[in-house]
Formats: C-alpha cells, sequence, structure tokens
C-alpha cells in the first residue's frame, strides 16, 4: 500500500479503485457500503461514481443534477471543472462525485485527447491540494464494468484495486483476466498500480464450492508472493460479506446498508471491513510519519566533528 503524492500541507490519501468486468458482482454495492463505512468511523471519505449508469450516486440516493451542476462528465471533458464543484455532501464526512447517463459519452469525446487517461488523475491531485489538511483520507472510485478509457482513469489515479466478487467458479476464472488488465495499466499509465485484494460478496460459506473457490483464491495470492507481479501483496479479505438479502433492498431505498438495517450480517460484514481497512491504512500513515521524522545528520567540516576535536 501507498500513499498518493502529497506535500507538507497534505495528508496522503488511501485511493482505491473497486473494479471488475463482470456486472452485478456487488462492485457497486461494495464501494457505497464501504464508503459509508469509512465515514462512519469519522475518515473523510471521496466516493467518485464512474460508472454512466451512476448506480452509486442512486444507492446514496442523490438527485439528479439541478442547472449547471457539473457532473463526472464534465469534470472529464471540461478543464475549467474543479472536483470541488462536482461534489455532493453526500453523507456526514462522505462527498460524493456523482454520474448520470451522459457519462456514457464521455469515452468518444476523450478518445482523440492527448490526455485522456489521466483526466481524473490531475483532477483529484488538484482538489487535494486546494483542502490541504481537510483532504479525504480515502478516495473510492467505482469503476464501470468494463475496460475504457473511463476504466482507464480510474486505475491512473489509484494506487490500489479492490476485486469485489463472488466465490463462483466463473467468476474464479475471470481474476486472471482482471490481474492482466492491471498489470498492463501498470507498464503503460500507473507504475504504482497494485490489487490489494478481493472482497467477497454475497457470499454462502456453507457450500462446499464456496469454499473451494475460496481456498483456491489463497493459493493464487500466496503463489504470488514471490513473484514479481501488482498483486503479489494482495490477499483475501475476511471477513466475506454474507448472503443477505437486506444487502440487495437497501439500495432501492437510497440508503446504505448501515442506515437501513444496522444490525443485520450484511452491515456487520461491511463494518468490519471498513475498519480494518483504516486500521491498515492507519499503520500505514503511521511508518510514513515516522520514517519522515528521522533526520539523517550530515557530515559536517573535519573541525567540527568529535574525532577532530580531541
Amino acid at each position: 500500500m501507498s500513499s498518493t503524492p502529497s506535500n507538507s500541507s497534505t495528508p496522503p490519501a488511501r485511493t482505491i479503485a473497486l473494479m471488475n468486468q463482470k456486472g452485478g458482482v456487488g462492485k457497486t454495492t461494495t464501494a457505497v457500503n464501504l464508503a459509508a463505512g469509512l465515514a462512519g468511523l469519522g475518515r473523510r471519505v471521496l466516493l467518485i461514481d464512474l460508472d454512466p449508469q451512476g448506480h452509486a450516486s442512486l444507492h446514496l440516493g442523490a438527485k439528479e443534477p439541478e442547472g449547471d451542476q457539473p457532473t463526472v462528465y464534465d469534470l472529464l471533458l471540461d478543464p475549467g471543472v474543479s472536483l470541488a464543484e462536482v461534489l455532493v455532501q453526500a453523507r456526514p464526512n462522505l462527498a460524493l462525485a456523482a454520474a448520470t447517463t451522459d457519462l456514457a459519452g464521455a469515452e468518444p469525446e476523450l478518445a482523440g485527447a492527448p490526455d485522456k487517461t489521466l483526466r481524473l488523475r490531475r483532477a483529484i491531485e488538484a482538489y487535494q491540494r486546494e483542502q490541504g489538511p481537510r483532504a479525504a483520507e480515502f478516495i473510492l472510485i467505482d469503476c464501470p464494468p468494463s475496460l475504457g478509457l473511463l476504466t482507464l482513469n480510474g486505475l491512473s489515479a489509484v494506487r490500489e484495486v479492490f476485486i469485489p466478487m463472488q466465490a463462483h467458479f466463473l467468476a474464479l476464472q475471470g481474476v486472471g483476466k482482471l490481474m492482466q488488465t492491471v498489470s498492463l495499466v501498470g507498464r503503460t499509465v500507473n507504475p504504482h498500480l497494485h490489487v490489494t485484494g478481493v472482497i467477497l460478496c454475497n457470499h454462502d460459506a456453507s457450500t462446499s464450492h464456496s469454499r473451494e473457490v475460496v481456498a483456491d483464491l489463497d493459493a493464487f495470492f500466496t503463489e504470488a508472493r514471490t513473484q514479481n507481479v501488482p498483486w503479489s501483496k494482495a490477499r483475501v479479505y475476511r471477513p466475506a460479506v454474507r448472503r443477505n438479502v437486506k444487502v440487495a433492498e437497501a439500495p432501492s431505498f437510497g440508503q446504505t446498508i448501515f442506515e437501513y438495517d444496522k444490525w443485520c450480517p450484511g452491515a456487520l460484514d461491511y463494518r468490519a471491513l471498513a475498519e480494518a481497512i483504516a486500521k491498515e491504512w492507519d499503520e500505514v500513515v503511521s511508518r510514513l510519519s515516522a520514517a519522515a521524522s528521522v533526520v539523517v545528520p550530515s557530515a559536517g567540516p573535519a573541525s567540527s566533528s568529535p574525532a577532530a576535536s580531541r
């Protein structure tokens, strides 16, 4: 795990893209509920809806933009639009960059731009500099379920990739393709990009098939420990998010799982994941702070050294 580049006035942020090229696996549900879980812990969170379907925005009950309110589409197409102009305060500690269906038109319009994959990264970096100490601690991007310019913008703007998936055989086969995608983006667009882990969604641990898939995932990541690949430090996050109809119902009410039923199994699992993600980031920030505070003494003139004074 690494932080975004920062100056002395801007704290590091944990930047995460949630992606899976297969739809319906719990990607958006996980993006929203992790963001809400982190915000509930008092952390400053920014969620960017990069999917033209706008499901993350709908999940949070975001209203259609009124008048000249810019959206993610405008952010990517108009250099004069800043991220701060796009954001709405969706919940306490949780800011949302909402998407609408016009975002689907961004890819063909960006196709000829020389910086077509870097628009979002630059907007986020500028926003973090402007915010200074008030900058977001966690930036989550809900990528569309396809590898186009929108997803490439998301992957170029972060250091980490989380892969939400279900423990099914076909989903397991797709993990290899996702890793190839991350590796390709790492070689061409963002050399800092790496896979941090898999989040299991809609999970039923009682079936032998699910247990076998999880065992295969664990073995895959264990084997990667000795390889020079962007997923060499990845793991399967625990707990898995248990199968729970409440998680599926919450978006239709424009609510997070914590608002809809804070004691249901899905809420407990997402809360535990948010706590784990916050804790491991605090440990990274602590190490970065300790390293930055170490002062290496410079070699002074010979006459000022202890040996010279004797």
